[in-house]
């Protein structure tokens, strides 16, 4: 078992598998050059899967594959494989922009894949376009529509801006209740990568919107998820990610592993240690030292908060997969 200097059972582990992304949204890496990072600074399959083993030996039970956009890395399939065979019953999720998802759906189901995070800022598609810096919609929907088909749990990610899609949180909550996925709000979190001219919805705001169409109350949060969980009254759930509050801290769970092999041990922490030395001569011993000294060097709380000096983050959300 994973156990942190504050108590936290730590069981989930977020792998990064690429930094590379085919869009290039306003809140996350508006700027970023497609210039990819080369490929051998990048973890392999085999590297990554052998740390993968040393995580869920000590007690890792959770998964998730993210990016950049994960669906842009060459053969993901054969690493979702390769994890769901070692531990079959093990909760192995992605995370995924959606825009090529109706091409891999299946392909992942059958590999292993249990569960699918997707991105669905908005469903109108100049608002998308001008989003993400590109024409997505019809082929996001379509990767939707793909992973409800090939058995794959969707659950939906809206992040709410002023002025940009608040007009459409209710339309997207009906969108995603329709189709039996649950949809979660999110806080913009405030980045350094991320356009200035962007203003994000606060979860009291959010809920005052929806308010307006449907009677709402608050449902009990589950064990270490980060988002709040909210009920209409026919017992549709939906939910809010608010990274601004620490209990989103006090529960957390989680670290994560880069696409380079840095071990990380809080999204908004700057502080990680690299695996990939130990990794790349399959040394496990050092691998697993190294783990334990990032869960000692994992934060009580994260270094973003309303009030403090450290109100943004210098890592990108594309290094780290959010």
């Amino acid at each position: 078992m994973l156990v942190d200097k504050y108590g936290r059972t730590v069981d989930y582990l977020r792998i990064s598998v690429t930094q590379r992304c085919n869009f290039r949204c306003r809140y996350c890496m508006p700027t970023t050059p497609f210039s990819w990072m080369p490929k051998e600074n990048l973890l392999t399959f085999e590297e990554l899967f052998l740390f993968v083993k040393v995580a869920i030996d000590q007690g890792v039970t959770k998964i998730r594959i993210t990016g950049g956009e994960p669906l842009v890395r060459k053969d993901l399939d054969v690493f979702i494989k390769m994890i769901s065979d070692y531990k079959p019953d093990i909760d192995l999720a992605l995370t995924t922009n959606g825009f090529m998802l109706r091409h891999y759906a299946k392909r992942l189901k059958d590999a292993g894949l249990k569960r699918i995070n997707m991105s669905l800022d908005t469903l109108d598609e100049k608002k998308a376009k001008f989003i993400a810096q590109k024409g997505i919609l019809h082929e996001v929907l379509a990767g939707f529509e793909a992973a409800l088909d090939a058995g794959l749990k969707v659950k939906l990610n809206t992040v709410a801006l002023k002025g940009i899609n608040d007009n459409e949180l209710v339309s997207l909550l009906e969108f995603a209740k329709f189709r039996g996925s649950q949809i979660r709000f999110i806080e913009y979190m405030e980045n350094t990568h991320a356009k200035d001219d962007l203003k994000g919805l606060k979860s009291d705001e959010i809920l005052a919107i929806i308010s307006e169409k449907y009677k709402i109350t608050k449902d009990e949060k589950l064990p270490n998820s980060p988002a709040s969980i909210y009920k209409l009254e026919d017992g549709y759930k939906f939910g809010i990610i608010d990274p601004h509050k620490h209990d989103f801290c006090e529960s957390c769970n989680r670290i994560r592993l880069s696409a380079e092999g840095l071990l990380i041990p809080c999204l908004y922490f700057e502080d990680a240690l690299s695996i990939k030395d130990a990794v790349s001569k399959g040394d496990i011993v050092v691998a697993s030292e190294i783990l334990r000294q990032v869960l000692e060097n994992k934060p009580e709380k994260n270094k973003w908060a309303v009030g403090t000096q450290n109100e943004t983050s210098s890592r990108a959300f594309y290094q780290t997969g959010g």
